[in-house]
């Protein structure tokens, strides 16, 4: 079973490496054949300038991805069949023999460290030289790596109690012991999304009540309108560390708020927000996070109740490189691999996703203008620089929302 299991797991990794790497030089390759001709829908509206910026800047997001996606298979060899899991494991084993939980933490943090630090390269190029070279970047390298530090933070704070606890019940809470992570675990996310918008988001951005009365007295009788009750309308500093424009809304039951990037607010008029808004005011009303919440529960329960199964089987471990099996890495190996055997559903997720986005169109185009909407989104496609041509098939694998044309298409028929 453990030579079974490394072939199948040899053989997935290189056919889902070289669909990936496939598809992004097809969406290079779609990207740069319709460079120089802008869509009819948009030819009023965007020019071919703009419309060549958003191709460059496409392109050079997936040659990046390429890269990355290289370098991310390359690792995930050496930490399964390569052993680099099980040196790793070895090393914390010298240096605390009797200690497991702990031992097990140390493991699984030292492995996440190690991921971070191939992907900080990459995202530092992203950032000053693809970004900056398009002009979306505002962060300067001081504000980029407190970002990190503070994420690393949040993240250890957040996350060590929930990995304790996880090796904990995984030790000692007997055969079910991944049903009661799984309710811990499902806890801890409902908590989060409580805490998220008052506690966690004001770390990294402020967050500013809408000053502009004239558009707080527009928002605020849509929202009644759609039944929406928030815990206040709030402007977030997104112009500090980029251009891009956006709007969401955010947090759980009572903690839900409404916020808006500041640079989104300089981009559109009240009727263009009024229609952004409303958009995301169809997501709430059909429930779409709440349905996303239930999903990831769902496969949350699946994920775990295998994974309280391969945590037995001796071959799990023998074929990915491991010879001394503990909870953690059981814990370690199915976070490393998983992403390669689920691959496949990505389409799906992506079109369910898609689905979500044309929904929340025509809630919008019900309770606002769909002219409107039409209007923010081209301005955000422009000013984003989104490309208007990517590639079908790369965009039915990757992109949660819909292709431009198609989206457009969609709500002009809605006027």
């Amino acid at each position: 079973m453990a030579t079974t299991l490394s072939s199948i797991f040899i053989g997935l990794l290189i056919l889902t490496t070289l669909t990936r790497l496939w598809l992004a030089r097809r969406h290079v390759n779609y990207v740069q054949a319709n460079r120089n001709q802008v869509p009819d829908a948009f030819k009023q509206n965007i020019s071919l300038e703009s419309h060549q910026k958003a191709a460059d800047y496409s392109s050079a997001k997936t040659r990046l991805a390429i890269l990355e996606t290289i370098a991310q298979a390359v690792l995930l060899v050496i930490f399964t069949i390569g052993g680099g899991l099980q040196i790793v494991d070895s090393v914390w084993r010298s240096l605390l023999p009797n200690l497991e939980i702990l031992r097990g933490a140390l493991v699984i943090l030292s492995v996440m460290l190690i991921s971070s630090l191939v992907d900080l390269p990459f995202d530092y190029y992203k950032s000053f030289n693809i970004d900056d070279r398009f002009g979306f970047n505002k962060m300067t390298p001081r504000m980029f790596f407190a970002d990190m530090i503070k994420q690393a933070f949040v993240g250890l704070l957040l996350g060590a109690p929930i990995l304790f606890a996880a090796l904990w019940l995984m030790q000692g809470a007997g055969e079910y012991w991944w049903f009661y992570l799984w309710v811990v675990w499902s806890v801890f996310n409902l908590l989060m999304l409580a805490i998220y918008p008052t506690f966690i988001a004001p770390i990294f951005n402020k967050f500013s009540p809408l000053a502009d009365d004239s558009l707080k007295s527009r928002i605020e009788a849509l929202l009644t309108k759609c039944g929406f009750k928030s815990q206040g309308l709030f402007v977030m500093d997104g112009s500090t560390r980029s251009s891009h424009g956006n709007a969401y809304f955010t947090g759980f039951g009572a903690s839900k708020r409404v916020v808006f990037f500041d640079t989104l607010l300089d981009r559109l008029d009240v009727n263009e927000i009024e229609a952004v808004l409303a958009h995301e005011l169809g997501h709430f009303k059909h429930h779409h996070v709440i349905k996303r919440i239930i999903m990831l529960f769902a496969m949350s329960f699946v994920g775990l109740a295998l994974l309280g199964w391969l945590q037995q089987q001796a071959w799990f471990y023998q074929g990915l490189g491991v010879t001394e099996p503990s909870n953690y890495i059981a814990l370690m190996l199915f976070l490393l691999v998983s992403p390669v055997f689920v691959f496949i559903l990505r389409p799906f997720m992506a079109s369910y996703s898609r689905k979500n986005e044309f929904e929340a169109d025509a809630y919008a185009a019900k309770h606002a203008d769909a002219k409107y909407l039409i209007e923010a989104l081209v301005k955000l496609y422009r000013d984003n620089a989104s490309t208007l041509t990517p590639d079908p098939l790369h965009s039915a694998f990757y992109d949660s929302h819909p292709p431009a044309s198609i989206r457009i298409a969609k709500l002009s028929a809605l006027q």
